[in-house]
This record gives C-alpha cells, sequence and structure tokens, in this order.
C-alpha cells in the first residue's frame, strides 16, 4: 500500500490518511459572509472517515474581505453557518481545520467597511484584482497600518479563533501565503516598514508570529497551523532573500510545537500551473531541513507526485485542490487508481452548485 494512504498523527489527531483537502476559495458564502447548507453539503462530499480538510480562507476582521461570497468568523453571526459544516464534516468521521486570513492590500473599497481603503504593511503600488458585486476588478490602492492597529489584528484573529471553537472546528490554520496580510509583511518587495514591523527577518516575521501565538492561546500550538508560500509571487510578491526568509520563519515556527506547517510549491501562481518551471517540491525541500514538525505540501500535485514527495520524506502528507474539487472522493480514487472526473475552472470562483457540488463519486458514475 502507498504511503499516502496510511495514517499519520497531526497535532493531537490520528488521520487515516495523507490525502487532505486544501483551502479553497470558492466564495458560495451567503449573505453577510455566512455558510449554508450549500457550503456544508460541498464539504461533507469531499470528507472521508479519519480524513482532513483545511477550510476556505475565512475573514478574521471586517476590513480583511478580498472576495464577494467568501465566509467570515469576525461575527458571531457567522458561528452557526460553520457549525453546519463542521457537523457535515464530523458526521462522515473527518476533521476540519479553520482557514484564517485577512486579505490585506489584495482588495477593494467596494469590500471595505464604509467603503475605505484596504491596508497593508506599506503603501506599495501592486497589480491585482478583487471580486465585488461589479465582478473582478482592480484593487484600490492601500494605506499602511499603524501599530496600534496591528495589535488590534492579532486580536481579530483571537477572537476568530474562539469562534472557530464555538463553531466546532478541529483546529485553526493562519493564512501566511499568496500574497494575503501576513504574506505582505514577511515580504520585503511589499513591506518598506522601518520599525517593528519592517527590515529584519525578526521584524517582518513579528506580525505573524504574534498571532500564531495568540491563536495558540485559545486552542493550545498543538492545534494550530500555518500556511506559507515561499517563493510566492501571486498578488505582485517579491523578496530580495526568500529562501533566508522562509527558513527563518520556518525555524521560529519549529519551536512553536504547532500541528503542522502547510507550504505552496511555487510551481502555483494563484490558482494556475506555470509552464516551464521546476516540478521538483522545492519549497518542502528547503523547508524540511529547517522544520521538524509535520509538513503539508501543495501545488500542482496529482497521484504519482504526491507518493513520490511522502516516499521522498520531503513532507508527510499532501493537500489536493483542483482534483478535490473535481472528485469528492478522491482519497477513494487515488486509493483504487480510479481515473478523475476532470475539473471545470470557469466555476470555481463563485456562483451555484454547478462545479461545487455536482462533481459525481466513482461509484455513483459506476
Amino acid at each position: 500500500m502507498s504511503k499516502l494512504h496510511t495514517n499519520i498523527q497531526v497535532g493531537p489527531y490520528q488521520i487515516a490518511h495523507r490525502v487532505v483537502l486544501a483551502p479553497l476559495t470558492r466564495m458560495r458564502a451567503e449573505s453577510g459572509a455566512i455558510p449554508g447548507p450549500l457550503m456544508a453539503e460541498y464539504y461533507a462530499q469531499r470528507t472521508s472517515a479519519g480524513g482532513l480538510l483545511i477550510g476556505e480562507a475565512t475573514i478574521a476582521a471586517p476590513n480583511g474581505n478580498g472576495y464577494l461570497g467568501a465566509p467570515g468568523l469576525y461575527d458571531d453571526s457567522q458561528i452557526a453557518g460553520w457549525k453546519l459544516v463542521t457537523d457535515a464534516v464530523h458526521g462522515k468521521g473527518g476533521k476540519i481545520f479553520l482557514q484564517l486570513y485577512h486579505a490585506g492590500r489584495q482588495s477593494n473599497s467596494q469590500l471595505q467597511p464604509d467603503g475605505g481603503q484596504p491596508v497593508a504593511p506599506s503603501a506599495v503600488a501592486h497589480g491585482g484584482v478583487a471580486y465585488t458585486e461589479a465582478g473582478w476588478v482592480p484593487n484600490t490602492p492601500a494605506r499602511e497600518l499603524s501599530i496600534a492597529e496591528i495589535h488590534d489584528l492579532v486580536e481579530s484573529f483571537r477572537a476568530a479563533a474562539e469562534r472557530g471553537i464555538a463553531a466546532g472546528f478541529d483546529g485553526v490554520e493562519i493564512h501566511s501565503a499568496n500574497g494575503y496580510l501576513f504574506d505582505q509583511f514577511l515580504q520585503d518587495g511589499s513591506n518598506k516598514r522601518a520599525d517593528l514591523f519592517g527590515g529584519s527577518f525578526e521584524n517582518r516575521s513579528r506580525f505573524l508570529l504574534e498571532a500564531v501565538d495568540a491563536v495558540s492561546s485559545v486552542w493550545g500550538s498543538d492545534r494550530v497551523a500555518v500556511r506559507l508560500g515561499p517563493s510566492g509571487v501571486f498578488g505582485d510578491m517579491s523578496d530580495s532573500d526568500p529562501d533566508g526568509l522562509f527558513t527563518y520563519v520556518a525555524r521560529e515556527l519549529d519551536k512553536r510545537n504547532l500541528a503542522y506547517l502547510h507550504l505552496i510549491e511555487p510551481r502555483i501562481a494563484g490558482n494556475v500551473e506555470k509552464e516551464n518551471r521546476d516540478q521538483n517540491p522545492v519549497a518542502a525541500q528547503l523547508i524540511r531541513q529547517h522544520y521538524s514538525g509535520t509538513l503539508i505540501a501543495a501545488g500542482g500535485f496529482a497521484g504519482e507526485s504526491a507518493k513520490a514527495i511522502l516516499e521522498a520524506g520531503d513532507a508527510d502528507l499532501v493537500a489536493f485542490g483542483r482534483h478535490f474539487i473535481a472528485n469528492p472522493d478522491l482519497p477513494e480514487r487515488l486509493r483504487n487508481g480510479w481515473p478523475l472526473n476532470p475539473y471545470d475552472r470557469e466555476t470555481f470562483f463563485g456562483g451555484t452548485d454547478v462545479g461545487y457540488t455536482d462533481y459525481p463519486s466513482y461509484i455513483e458514475v459506476a
């Protein structure tokens, strides 16, 4: 049997196999950024007994959204909707982690409270688009956060983590990749600050590490995780020394006894696999040398490449995105060598049940 289908300890949980549902922005939340029955059905379909799911990027503060239809946990009114989701997953024997995020500069004033400016570590011009009622529109230029506002955001993540307990989640993953706010603080292409949150690796990592510690104060560190995108360029991200930066962050996180560290391979730009990019798992290979805990790798994996990275020892679990969208029974398909449904990219972001809950399992097709 492939190592992909063996059990593993993740934090306090025994996980039955190593095929993880990646956090996927699907933008199907109802008014008020509240999950509804359709989202609960979607997650239930992708739950296997003993399997691990990571919920989609969930807004941790009122000014943290970059996508109309994204769910939130910045308000108590959103707890019950998420409870529908976690109950559905637990009803099928799975575990689900809450992924908390803040879009930072990757937003538009149409998504901000009172039409305000998006926020960022620094006011740096960049490209990119946000999804609003008017469709995909250019991001609004962002303003620099004050130190007091940064501390307030740490508290927002702590409070959202508390709501995650009330909503029935099994753990929390902090999203520090894909050009969102924590990533913007980490990388010096977007962080031009000259205070305690800018300049050195230590200072640029401070916001993330303070949030990790705040969330850990609620959950216990062994039920907290972080997602990083070493060398990620989505959202006009860049750093002058990405290897030095991300190995520093990995070493700091290694001190904290986390449930896992989740790494995105640089061959993925947003949701598209780049052509003519090195297909080796460079992120996991690099970080494995500096992080002794459990690693999840993500980014363009298929069955054979997932098996290979596990056998090489560069990762402990593999998160699947596009293939899990199209194949709700992906772990069983990979276990049995069954063919995969093709995915429909046009229905990835927003919409109805089409391209969301209407993909059949193999048994249904057979």
